[in-house]
């Protein structure tokens, strides 16, 4: 089913409003937080992604006001950017060291060198598109088979190497990831066979939600991580703050003070919480700078080992909501 008078099917238009939804989602938390670096480069597939499916999509229309051989270069085009990406991808998200040669140098001489060869500078003098396609797309074609191979190999060879070390979920993550990524790199194999549109963008994006169920799955595991080491480190702070107040003497009053003082609360606030008066608390304070031997509020929460209430980290749940 074609929408909008054009070329473009329904799902083929499903998946791009998809898509987009989740790189609207993936930009913001990503440009909170610039410095993580797997959720950039799951944008950069998220657009390439988008470019394909919309490119492939509408293209080719002669009702469009551009060229038909222009429409041919960039639809295959996208696809090859797709193809050559997508073991970058799996390269730095799955950290197979394995691969660096095929996603750093592999992918661009086989499979975008033959494009711009073919689709680009032949293919813009001839106007021949079975040319392009039956000669262009033979390297691409071996080349995505062998990388298949190569890619399984490489996560055959970790697995072996590091066995003893590898976690099982960690396995079928990465066991995922590759079957997600083995329809984008026999998109040649699909150009070759002329494969109907609906075909290939069906196959192609459920790749790209495998793809997204893993990321999603790898950012709350790293999310559940850093609040463990977070609670590790609270109960450290706790521990090591009753083991200094039991070294200065400090009494329980003394110790929630201190504790309250540590949020920020003036004397006047401290007095109702704990039903006494400011003087009392003021009294409390002296005795305790006195027993520290600390000379202001700051040097006294960091002599006794506790981090100042402003530099806490948010809770498991505000964490996630912001991280993912």
């Amino acid at each position: 089913m074609l929408v909008f008078n054009s070329e473009m099917h329904l799902i083929t238009l499903l998946f791009v409003l998809l898509e987009l939804m989740m790189f609207s989602i993936q930009f913001y938390r990503y440009s909170s937080s610039p410095q993580d670096k797997p959720r950039l480069w799951y944008l950069i597939l998220l657009g390439l992604l988008i470019f394909y499916n919309v490119t492939g999509g509408i293209f080719l229309d002669p009702d469009i006001p551009v060229r038909l051989s222009l429409q041919n270069t960039i639809a295959y085009g996208s696809g090859f950017l797709m193809a050559a990406y997508f073991p970058y991808y799996f390269y730095k998200s799955s950290r197979l060291e394995r691969l660096r040669f095929h996603a750093l140098y592999g992918t661009t001489v086989f499979l975008l060198g033959p494009y711009l060869v073919f689709f680009v500078l032949i293919y813009s003098f001839n106007q021949d598109l079975n040319f392009a396609i039956n000669y262009g797309l033979i390297i691409p074609f071996l080349y995505s088979l062998y990388l298949l191979w190569t890619i399984l190999n490489a996560i055959s060879k970790e697995f072996k190497s590091k066995s003893a070390t590898i976690k099982p979920a960690r396995k079928i993550e990465v066991l995922g990831v590759y079957l997600a990524v083995a329809p984008w790199v026999c998109l040649s194999v699909f150009a070759y066979f002329s494969i109907s549109q609906w075909i290939e963008v069906l196959v192609t994006n459920a790749g790209f939600i495998l793809v997204t169920a893993l990321s999603l799955k790898r950012s709350i595991d790293r999310n559940r991580s850093e609040y463990k080491k977070q609670l590790a480190n609270q109960q450290l702070q706790l521990y090591s703050f009753s083991t200094k107040c039991a070294n200065y003497q400090l009494s329980v009053r003394e110790q929630e003070i201190t504790r309250l003082v540590r949020q920020g609360l003036t004397y006047e606030e401290t007095g109702r919480i704990l039903f006494i008066s400011r003087k009392t608390v003021d009294a409390h304070i002296r005795k305790i700078f006195l027993k520290t031997c600390s000379r202001n509020k700051v040097q006294l929460v960091h002599l006794l080992g506790l981090t100042p209430a402003w530099q806490e980290e948010v809770g498991f749940e505000n964490y996630l909501k912001y991280n993912l």
